[in-house]
């Protein structure tokens, strides 16, 4: 990567006389008649402006409206044939800035702030031309050791006490926020529930995000039982299907099936009864929501057994009927691998607490959609 100035970088713009300088946040636009320069801080973080992977750089705004018309409503010159303007994207270092080649809007999210009569650029998503190597981008997004990863305590836990193995993952896994009153999200059930259910519920008044991103608990206070005696406690987020538990009034069932349903489709059984099922369905949501990503391009069953080679399987039956899922982890990491079809045709998502923990996956020999490690 070459090292330029600031009036070199500048230049790539266009004249001088026609540039603009914006500045927002830790990051600087420069905007001319040539194209438009994107400076960034080199270092690792995720609340500023940053070189987030070997093909991404990321803007937070809010940004000045001019950076918003010309990367979301102007990236070209309107009524010409000219092609789009290029973006120039670069990283400061105390030498200088590294050159980091051009990029094209992937993402973009805006939003209307009240009193506003135009919409604010809150953040970018740049994909870079051509990704930069690993040496490279150790240079401009040095990886910072992290404090502590989740360690694998409860992975012992599994198949002698539960509860205690669900309360040390989504205890070391999530943050605890502050003592709040309790939201709707985790307000105690009127109807008698299983104590694995409950004490799920009671986790998730200081680490929310165990409820769920991708697929979600239904909040406590708004559990009801239907005709056939069930409890509807889970759904996946487009309403495909639920999870549901039977129902007694004394509930007299210790550690009760859970039984899958899709629309308009009979009840299959979980292949664990909702002791298993809890720990699995925290296993996933913690990977779909996790800040830091590894995401293979079509896993052939060998890469898939590489990719597994130096994790931990968890001892538990595959989770999810739809999508059978079995789960393997490392100190801050969770992957997990599906197989919907039974023919090798397989999913698999890694989510990680800090980027570090993926280093376990760096050298696969592999293609992949995401990369954050």
């Amino acid at each position: 990567m070459s090292l330029l100035n600031d009036m070199q970088a500048f230049a790539l713009a266009g004249d001088a006389a026609t540039r603009g300088s914006y500045t927002f946040g830790s990051a600087t636009a420069v905007i001319g008649n040539a194209g438009t320069v994107i400076i960034v801080e080199a270092g690792d973080a995720r609340d500023r402006s940053s070189v987030w992977n070997a093909e991404e750089v990321r803007l937070l705004g809010p940004a000045p409206t001019p950076v918003r018309q010309r990367l979301v409503d102007q990236p070209w010159d309107r009524g010409t044939t000219a092609a789009r303007l290029p973006v120039h994207l670069t990283a400061r270092l105390p030498e200088g800035l590294v050159y980091l080649g051009t990029g094209t809007v992937a993402q973009a999210g805006t939003e209307l702030r009240p009193g506003h009569a135009e919409h604010v650029l809150t953040d970018c998503v740049f994909r870079l031309d051509t990704p930069l190597s690993r040496p490279d981008l150790d240079r401009v997004r040095p990886s910072l050791p992290p404090s502590a990863l989740p360690g694998l305590e409860w992975l012992s836990n599994v198949n002698g006490n539960r509860a205690t193995a669900l309360e040390q993952f989504i205890t070391g896994w999530y943050p605890a926020m502050s003592e709040a009153p309790e939201t709707p999200s985790v307000q105690a059930s009127t109807l008698n529930l299983p104590e694995g259910l409950r004490h799920f519920y009671h986790l998730a008044r200081r680490h929310p995000g165990s409820l769920g991103v991708q697929n979600r608990i239904i909040p406590a206070s708004k559990l009801r039982t239907d005709p056939n005696e069930t409890i509807i406690f889970g759904e996946e987020n487009q309403g495909g299907f639920v999870w549901s538990l039977p129902w007694t009034p004394d509930g007299s069932e210790a550690d009760p099936t859970v039984w899958f349903q899709e629309h308009g489709e009979p009840p299959i059984a979980e292949q664990e009864p909702l002791s298993g099922f809890l720990l699995q369905f925290a296993l996933f949501e913690a990977a779909m929501g996790a800040d830091y990503l590894a995401l293979p391009h079509e896993p052939t069953a060998q890469q898939v057994r590489l990719l597994i080679e130096g994790l931990h399987p968890v001892p538990l039956r595959a989770f999810c009927p739809w999508y059978p899922t079995r789960f393997f982890v490392a100190p801050g990491l969770v992957l997990h691998v599906s197989d919907p079809a039974g023919d090798d045709s397989f999913s698999v998502w890694a989510g990680a607490t800090h980027r570090s923990a993926l280093a376990t996956l760096a050298d696969t020999a592999i293609e992949w959609n995401q990369f954050d490690g």
